[in-house]
């Protein structure tokens, strides 16, 4: 579903992205792990088609970019970011925040469709978060304006989920009830790929680790393979112990 081979990415000086291949299947859920800097946005960045690789090939969904109409492709990828919700206009009604997504809008400027409205009210209601519909988006609290952003990503019944660092910012309660919807949402058969930093985020729904460092992938494959003490030691420079608690990771420095 998602193939990127022997990618670099250079900003003047800079090499970001050093040969960085990975192949996400049907069936799998990623996590791209690793320290700030070391190129994991900018994975994302490519996979959604907002950047291009200075060499190497991007496949989404069976499309070669640089060949296929990329908007066409963004269609099928639901994507959450802390950048895309600052864009979003914090006193319109969330149902509308969430009715956006059908389109790729950040506001609308035109009469929505009744079919638009109910289904917003349905992804809303996916979330748990029905009850909030009216109320204007900057009145919710930071862990449920994530939840919207995550029905706003789902109008288009996507293929691909990407979620970049979506728990930033949250408390442990807004955290864990944002990855409880995470983790319900892997009965959907999408494919999702999370970014974050933090390991104990990744949740049972997520079966393969792509752990990068410096611009490289260090490390990738089923969690229990790379997620080790060995691995994340040399992947975040700390000496670490791991352990596992109904199929979740726990990390404690040593």
């Amino acid at each position: 579903m998602i193939r990127l081979d022997n990618i670099h990415f250079i900003r003047g000086e800079r090499n970001i992205l050093n040969d960085v291949s990975l192949h996400m299947k049907q069936g799998e859920n990623w996590v791209i792990l690793g320290k700030n800097g070391s190129g994991k946005t900018t994975v994302l960045e490519l996979i959604t088609g907002y950047q291009f690789p200075t060499s190497g090939k991007v496949r989404v969904l069976g499309q070669p970019y640089g060949e296929v109409d990329l908007r066409l492709v963004r269609h099928k990828i639901g994507y959450i970011s802390q950048s895309l919700m600052e864009k979003l206009t914090m006193r319109d009604p969330v149902w509308e925040v969430v009715a956006t997504g059908e389109y790729g809008f950040l506001r609308f400027y035109q009469d929505i469709p009744d079919e638009v409205k109910q289904k917003a009210i349905e992804k809303l209601e996916q979330v748990r978060l029905p009850h909030v519909a009216e109320q204007p988006l900057g009145t919710l609290s930071q862990g449920e304006r994530k939840k919207i952003m995550l029905a706003r990503a789902l109008m288009t019944d996507p293929s691909v989920l990407i979620l970049d660092e979506p728990c930033s910012g949250l408390d442990l309660f807004e955290r864990e009830q944002l990855l409880e919807d995470i983790q319900e949402l892997g009965k959907s058969g999408l494919l999702m790929v999370y970014v974050t930093h933090h390991i104990e985020e990744i949740v049972p729904v997520f079966t393969h680790i792509a752990l990068m460092d410096q611009g490289q992938i260090v490390a990738q494959g089923e969690k229990k393979q790379v997620l080790t003490k060995e691995l994340l030691r040399d992947a975040y420079h700390v000496p670490v112990d791991i352990e596992w608690f109904k199929d979740r990771p726990w990390i404690h420095v040593v």
